[in-house]
């Protein structure tokens, strides 16, 4: 009999009221019925976001949201700063690069937070920027960036700053308004407790000048389109409906719980996870770590695809590997959405079995009982 245990960055779990109201039987998306629905649903993000700017909805991937976030505020030729500190802030800087934007580059070393003193620094420079694309969560490394100061140094200048929340939203502190964020993209299935399938994009009055002159080709993901229908609870193309129904019945549950509760459960999580590392003779990633996610170098004469191997293969506990370059070096445990202090136990558990069988050596159960008395308090 298999039973397995997801610990991945994406997809995470999605509770099983959410899989109920999805397993209803689908209705007509041009109704009064669905378009409640759906207003109630836009409502529920906005407190997510923590924000009272309209929300665009789209049927795609996270990837879809971050490329309407570029095309529908830039011109062929404009300048943005895109800071690279892994897998993602690369992906904003090949759509940008794809579209004709010339990128200004900050690349940080994998596990750092960029300073937001460089930002500061390169607007002076380059006062024709017109975008600054940033990640609140850089999954392939684990790491927090810190937002509110970026925010601070963009807020009185022409730029508009963009955030990546795909992995961060509901797990670290995103305040969208209060922090001067005119664009955050996020995905459904992370924090929000969903399958892949939906991605979520914000728009600031500031973004939405940039809106009216921005030059570069779209389509589908035109939000002149998307804004326009949004106003009547609608959206210009179909959407997927029953994603929809069950994204309402995940934000439900996250306001129940209460924002600042569900970013209290993501800490304790991530504080428990590092810690057991720690407590495993491990080091961390990060110097500035998320809390959706937990990466950790892995020992010497190990890789990190063993361990995600092992866990997998023999007691179908699913954590994640680096990526590119660092596919072999780390393995990354996530905690995040649908997750509470049991599922981390489970996760340190595999982790601690599967390298005292690959051969490392350290005390066993060490940072089991590291994990335990940091979520006992909770």
């Amino acid at each position: 009999m298999k039973k397995f245990y997801l610990l991945t960055p994406g997809p995470t779990p999605v509770p099983q009221d959410v899989l109920n109201e999805m397993a209803n039987p689908i209705i007509h998306h041009r109704t009064p019925n669905f378009k409640a629905i759906f207003k109630e649903t836009n409502e529920l993000l906005k407190y997510v976001f923590q924000t009272t700017n309209p929300i665009i909805t789209f049927a795609s991937s996270g990837t879809g949201a971050m490329e309407a976030s570029v095309v529908n505020t830039l011109s062929k030729g404009d300048k943005a700063i895109v800071i690279i500190g892994g897998k993602f802030g690369e992906r904003f800087m090949e759509i940008c690069k794809a579209y004709g934007v010339e990128v200004i580059e900050v690349k940080v070393n994998n596990g750092d937070a960029v300073d937001s003193l460089v930002i500061k620094d390169l607007l002076k420079k380059n006062s024709d920027v017109k975008a600054v694309f940033a990640t609140l969560c850089e999954t392939s490394t684990a790491t927090l960036t810190d937002i509110k100061s970026i925010g601070e140094v963009i807020r009185d200048t022409k730029a508009i700053l963009i955030v990546d929340a795909i992995s961060g939203l509901g797990a670290d502190v995103l305040k969208t308004d209060e922090w001067g964020v005119d664009m955050v993209v996020s995905g459904s299935q992370k924090g929000l407790m969903m399958p892949p399938g939906l991605a979520f994009l914000s728009v600031s009055k500031k973004a939405i000048e940039l809106v009216e002159k921005s030059t570069l080709p779209k389509y589908y993901f035109n939000l002149k389109k998307a804004l326009k229908t949004l106003e009547k609870d609608d959206t210009p193309w179909t959407p997927a409906v029953s994603l929809v129904i069950g994204l309402r019945k995940s934000l439900q549950m996250i306001k129940e719980e209460g924002i600042e509760n569900v970013y209290a459960r993501h800490a304790k999580m991530s504080e428990a996870t590092r810690e057991a590392c720690k407590a495993m003779g491990l080091t961390l990633l990060s110097s500035s770590p998320s809390n959706a996610v937990t990466a950790a170098w892995s020992p010497q004469g190990i890789s990190g695809k063993e361990i995600v191997k092992f866990c997998r293969d023999k007691h179908e506990v699913f954590i994640a590997a680096g990526q590119g370059e660092l596919e072999e070096k780390i393995f990354r445990v996530a905690h995040l959405g649908y997750m509470k202090k049991f599922d981390i136990i489970i996760a340190i558990s595999a982790v601690e079995i599967a390298l005292k069988t690959l051969g490392y050596k350290f005390q066993f159960g060490k940072g089991l009982a590291k994990a335990e008395e940091i979520l006992s308090t909770c």
